[in-house]
């Protein structure tokens, strides 16, 4: 009795979205011949880089309603996602394969190990285990649908394929051919990056860190609270990272040249700060201003703000004058700051944009217009903050594909593993 040929399943893109898919497939797919095409030399490359070479894996929060408000592009959309394939099921998804994880106190979570090389390994063996085929230094030129198969132009000769999983990441090649095909695209602007500001009140003061910082940026609706650092370059931290992601294109339009307010204080306000430097002139007037900053301010910025503010060095509370109060008080809690241009945070470079959700069905990622054809990771318009959320989008993606892929071919199997 003659065994019908595999069917074939090609997924373009040797990063994470790409090897998660190709593992649960090929594990709930016996039958498929499941083959990955990478362009470069170099596989898992934002794995390895991820979280300074610790991995950031996922995230400690389990809930969908929890997770979402973390993705700038996708949000509420990936509700359901998350509802199947969640950071609880990557744990244990983990775990079952021998890799264990730890929580940190701001819930991001990495290998016990903290080196990213255990999830490279992790991925790769059992890539090997199931006899996943990889094959780098293969960029595809080009992409057409051909009787119920996808035949690809690839740089290794043209291949044909049941299914296609395009999972490159923010690749404006690929997404070129995605455009010739026919889907929407959504332009691509960088997303979680720092702030670029040459001004005397924070020069020299690189390393410098607040623990609650609100910024606005002027002209918009944008506002955070969170923690800032001051850097060669001039402020990043978890407040400027969520304002850059979240006015992603806003910032793009305004080409990365505009003001932002700071509260030093967090959420003080002028008045109560004003208050409060009245109180130190009735009560301890003798208090030399320099010794006794209000709220969290390290001494390095505070003197450095008081002497912008032309506060000389062994001045006393008491002596302080009625403008020179007004100058410190609008300088702590709303400083306006001129941003001119912008920077990468570390490797973790995002991309906001990509193919629009709306040309994927996220009950299973496959293009509404295109049978056979699915998308993964950040080759969509998906993209969160920093805290394990972007790759968690790879993995829930990955698992609802290999789930669909099973439904289709065996209606009465499909479960978390």
């Amino acid at each position: 009795m003659s065994h019908s040929p595999k069917k074939k399943v090609i997924i373009v893109g040797g990063g994470a979205a790409g090897f998660f898919t190709a593992i649960n497939i090929a594990e709930k797919q016996p039958h498929f011949e499941v083959t990955i095409l990478e362009k470069t030399s170099k596989l898992l490359s934002k794995v390895k880089v991820s979280g300074g070479g610790r991995c950031n894996v996922t995230n400690a929060r389990q809930q969908p309603s929890e997770l979402t408000p973390f993705y700038p592009r996708g949000g509420k959309k990936l509700y359901h996602v998350f509802k199947e394939f969640s950071t609880s099921d990557m744990v244990s998804w983990l775990s079952h394969r021998g890799v264990q994880t730890h929580t940190e106190a701001d819930l991001r979570m990495f290998p016990i190990t903290n080196s990213s090389q255990t999830i490279i390994d992790c991925f790769t063996s059992e890539v090997a285990r199931l006899g996943v085929r990889v094959i780098q230094n293969c960029g595809v030129k080009h992409l057409e649908a051909s009787e119920n198969q996808w035949k690809l132009d690839t740089t290794q000769g043209i291949m044909l394929t049941d299914k296609l999983v395009m999972a490159t990441g923010s690749t404006p090649s690929v997404w070129g051919l995605l455009g010739q095909l026919g889907l929407e695209l959504v332009p691509p602007v960088p997303s979680l990056f720092t702030f670029n500001i040459k001004d005397p009140r924070i020069s020299g003061l690189m390393g410098i860190t607040f623990p609650e910082v609100n910024i606005r940026i002027t002209g918009t609706k944008l506002e955070e609270t969170g923690p800032l650092l001051i850097t060669h370059w001039g402020l990043s931290g978890p407040a400027v990272l969520k304002l850059s992601a979240w006015g992603a294109r806003e910032l793009s339009e305004k080409g990365y040249h505009f003001q932002i307010l700071v509260n030093y204080l967090g959420n003080r306000s002028n008045t109560d700060l004003r208050q409060w430097f009245d109180e130190q002139k009735q009560n301890h007037p003798k208090r030399r201003i320099f010794n006794y900053p209000p709220g969290e301010l390290t001494k390095r910025f505070w003197e450095q703000m008081c002497a912008y503010c032309d506060i000389p060095e062994h001045s006393a509370y008491g002596e302080i004058s009625k403008k020179q109060v007004n100058k410190l008080t609008e300088e702590l809690t709303q400083g306006l700051y001129e941003v001119k241009g912008k920077s990468t945070f570390k490797e973790e470079f995002v991309t906001s944009g990509g193919v629009n959700l709306s040309e994927v069905n996220l009950q299973t990622f496959e293009a509404r217009r295109f049978p056979n054809l699915y998308l993964a990771g950040e080759v969509l318009d998906i993209d969160a903050l920093t805290g394990g959320f972007n790759f968690q989008a790879c993995w829930s993606a990955g698992w609802v594909i290999s789930e669909h892929f099973q439904k289709s071919v065996n209606p009465s199997q499909s479960g978390n593993s």
